[in-house]
């Protein structure tokens, strides 16, 4: 019998709706989204994409909206809005990523919003930046923060609004 997979998500929180603050690195903050100078951050042809593709998510992405974020040199900040437009109802047994801890074995384990969009915004960054970066690589996990309440929120948000201009003490500056 194979080990129930880990994973790092609060298993007290619904990742299908809800607001966040997730950080996502490139594997070993390579800087390659630009460089800051002048405290103010000069996008790369990959921190390009990737503002791209946050700027447009709710095209393929009806139920994600994404109203601040910032593009680091190595790392990227967003709020990130999640809303579970299908109302459906997913049984607990579905959620688990063992199969053989499923009540059907064949049931498809339930991917919830905010996974799901972060593993597809990656994969959009990284296939348009393949074509001429073989090199780039994401970290392969991200980190997430709910958001709870006005207070929380409005934290975050100045960090992110100041992230730039407090790049010389960041610890992702290295």
């Amino acid at each position: 019998m194979c080990n129930p997979r880990i994973t790092p998500r609060a298993g007290w929180i619904d990742y299908d709706q809800g607001i966040f603050f997730v950080t996502i690195c490139t594997k070993d903050k390579i800087h390659y989204f630009g460089e800051i100078f002048n405290e103010k951050m000069h996008l790369s042809r990959e921190g390009e994409i990737l503002r791209n593709e946050l700027d447009n998510c709710n095209t393929h992405h009806k139920n994600i909206e994404i109203p601040l974020f910032v593009v680091m040199p190595n790392h990227l900040h967003a709020i990130v809005i999640c809303r579970n437009i299908t109302c459906d109802v997913f049984p607990n047994e579905q959620r688990n990523p063992n199969p053989s801890l499923r009540s059907n074995p064949d049931m498809a384990r339930h991917v919830p919003t905010l996974s799901r969009y972060i593993a597809s915004l990656k994969s959009a960054v990284s296939k348009q930046i393949h074509f001429f970066n073989k090199e780039f690589a994401w970290q392969s996990r991200y980190h997430d923060h709910l958001i709870r309440g006005n207070k929380d929120g409005n934290k975050i948000a100045e960090y992110i609004e100041n992230n730039v201009t407090k790049w010389d003490s960041d610890c992702f500056n290295k």
